[in-house]
């Protein structure tokens, strides 16, 4: 009854619109479940229901790869962006400047190997029949002086140049021994005064007499003896080799890069040996910065290249003489005191600088210095070195004849 009651109470108020209620036989008040609860129930139920395929699995697999790639994708980019900028490396070339070998001789530029080559000193002739001589405008270094009888001669100095034909050679001396010496040279001639030929022996010169290694020259048929003796650097050098001439350890003469004068103040040089045939003259040429050289009156070529001798350095050493013993045809050889010191004139760059020359003892080098004692310089290239008996066998000017 009491539940009866209570139904009635209920009828009175109706329940709220989300609560089901229904009174089984017995008159118990049941709660309907919710139908939340019946939905999902069914769900449940279909999803139990359902049969996997092998392509649910597939379509599953490439959705999870593609979830897991766009994580990867955000991660990574988050880990990115926090990182500092990267630096910029430039690379800075390095440029590697080549090695320049000087020859020690000339102060050309030249090969490694050249730099390592022997001096091969040559006593070339200057008689009337000699000329025009082959192979001079090749030397590094060429001495001038007076043999005999007024008559002059040349010690020619190779290192770097080879020419194929160098002549006529003639006899030796002993003042051109004592400038070979200053080079370590070795020593070509053919015969030589008793002097000379004594001293070569006293003094251990590398001597290469034609009288004994004929085989290294050339007697040429176009010119009469004693003016028909020849031979070539390559083959010379081939015989220094044999000999063991190797090597020339000396100093060099210190050289500079030409800086010609705006004002030249010597561009006419005359030197005086003997007589007019030996008349020495250099004329000033600006556009190279080199000295053309003539002799008696008449340019002085090359017979090899047929070109006119233009040394860049022209220097005249006071070197005072006497007359000494006669030779074979009643000519004085000529004696020169060529150790010592006395003046000098350095022609370059259009200009002259009188200074000293000096040479102490007979294998030591001729060195040139200021009046107050500083070295002077020499350009790189041909320099050529007469020696005058007196100063005033010096003569120049600006005048261009």
């Amino acid at each position: 009854m009491k539940n009866l009651a209570k139904l009635r109470s209920l009828k009175q108020k109706p329940p709220k619109a989300d609560l089901n209620f229904t009174i089984d036989e017995d008159d118990h008040l049941t709660e309907d479940p919710k139908p939340e609860v019946v939905l999902k129930s069914s769900r449940l139920a279909r999803i139990k229901n359902i049969k996997l395929t092998k392509w649910h699995y597939i379509i599953t697999a490439i959705v999870v790869a593609v979830i897991a790639v766009v994580l990867v994708f955000i991660l990574t980019s988050k880990s990115t962006a926090n990182l500092p900028p990267k630096k910029i490396v430039k690379k800075v070339a390095v440029v590697v400047k080549p090695v320049i070998y000087y020859s020690s001789l000339s102060g050309l530029a030249v090969t490694k190997a050249q730099t390592q080559l022997p001096v091969t000193g040559v006593m070339i002739e200057n008689s009337d029949e000699a000329r025009p001589q082959s192979g001079l405008s090749q030397a590094g270094v060429v001495f001038e002086a007076l043999a005999e009888g007024g008559i002059t001669r040349f010690l020619a100095l190779y290192q770097e140049g080879a020419p194929t034909s160098i002549g006529p050679i003639r006899s030796a001396r002993p003042y051109f021994i004592d400038w070979a010496l200053g080079f370590d040279a070795d020593y070509v001639h053919v015969g030589g005064s008793p002097d000379a030929l004594s001293q070569i022996q006293s003094d251990n010169v590398k001597d290469i007499n034609e009288f004994y290694y004929g085989d290294s020259f050339t007697r040429i048929t176009t010119r009469e003896a004693p003016h028909n003796v020849y031979a070539s650097v390559p083959t010379l050098q081939n015989l220094e080799q044999t000999l063991g001439y190797t090597s020339s350890t000396f100093t060099p003469f210190p050289r500079k890069v030409d800086s010609p004068s705006k004002i030249p103040t010597a561009t006419n040089i005359n030197f005086t040996l003997s007589n007019s045939d030996f008349a020495v003259n250099y004329t000033y040429d600006k556009t190279k910065n080199s000295y053309l050289r003539s002799e008696g009156g008449a340019s002085m070529v090359d017979a090899n290249t047929n070109l006119q001798l233009e040394p860049k350095v022209v220097i005249a050493i006071v070197v005072p003489w006497t007359d000494g013993a006669l030779d074979s045809s009643d000519a004085y050889y000529t004696v020169y005191s060529d150790i010592g010191s006395n003046d000098a004139y350095i022609f370059q760059d259009g200009t002259v600088v009188k200074g000293t020359w000096t040479k102490t003892t007979p294998t030591s080098q001729i060195t040139f210095t200021t009046s107050t004692g500083q070295v002077i310089d020499l350009n790189r290239g041909q320099t050529w070195i007469t020696a005058v008996d007196e100063d005033s066998a010096v003569n120049y000017s600006t005048a261009t004849s």
